[in-house]
């Protein structure tokens, strides 16, 4: 099957970069460390703010003050991170200025993710500082495509987690479900779930963008 779109808009763990595992041992870290059960948050931490998960599991807490507190409990090291198979080429394909990575976590954190990755800088990243509400609320997803200067029902949307796809859906774009993290009845909700990245079909700038979706029959 092959789609148009004016733009690609990016989730980055689980999507772009294959971090799932990295995200949620510094969740159990934090966990152990704070003497609370890691299991109610690793069930909504994904496609979250911190301070969203939070809230969600563990709603007795001050969310604001726990992730104030972070860097005491989780270190940010620099480990190796795989980029997702395809996503250095799907990346590589597509214009500059047509695509960006809309993420949950603090852009500095996903801008060295995706460095360790081999993956390109994207040129609008769209991190958990840059918002007031995070995933599922469409600020972040909107505010991508007004940087990038393209409307929201132009824009393609790849995503793992239901939070993810909620946020995209609500901005009006449609959406690819990468089943990466979850399972494909978790994300009923996006227009198209694909096993596998896109693949970018050669065409001239000014006519948009065309993805091909291996494995996905018109």
């Amino acid at each position: 099957m092959i789609i148009s779109c004016s733009a690609v808009l990016f989730d980055l763990d689980g999507v772009l970069v294959d971090s799932t595992g990295y995200v949620e041992r510094q969740w159990r870290d934090w966990a152990t460390r704070r003497g609370l059960e890691a299991e109610p948050f690793l069930r909504v931490c994904h496609g979250r703010r911190a301070v969203e998960t939070i809230r969600l599991a563990a709603p007795q807490l001050d969310a604001e003050a726990e992730v104030a507190r972070f860097p005491e409990f989780v270190a940010d090291e620099e480990v190796r991170l795989d980029a997702q198979p395809g996503a250095r080429q799907l990346l590589q394909g597509l214009p500059g200025g047509l695509w960006a990575v809309v993420t949950s976590g603090i852009r500095a954190s996903a801008a060295r993710r995706m460095r360790e990755a081999g993956l390109p800088a994207p040129r609008v990243l769209v991190g958990a500082e840059d918002v007031e509400h995070g995933k599922p609320n469409p600020e972040g997803y909107l505010l991508a495509a007004d940087r990038l200067d393209v409307a929201p029902a132009g824009c393609i949307v790849i995503e793992d987690a239901p939070a993810g796809l909620e946020a995209a859906r609500a901005a009006g774009m449609r959406t690819l479900a990468l089943a990466s993290t979850h399972s494909r009845n978790e994300l009923r909700g996006a227009s198209l779930i694909i096993g596998r990245l896109p693949v970018v079909m050669s065409r001239p700038i000014d006519e948009g963008i065309e993805l091909l979706l291996p494995g996905v029959a018109d």
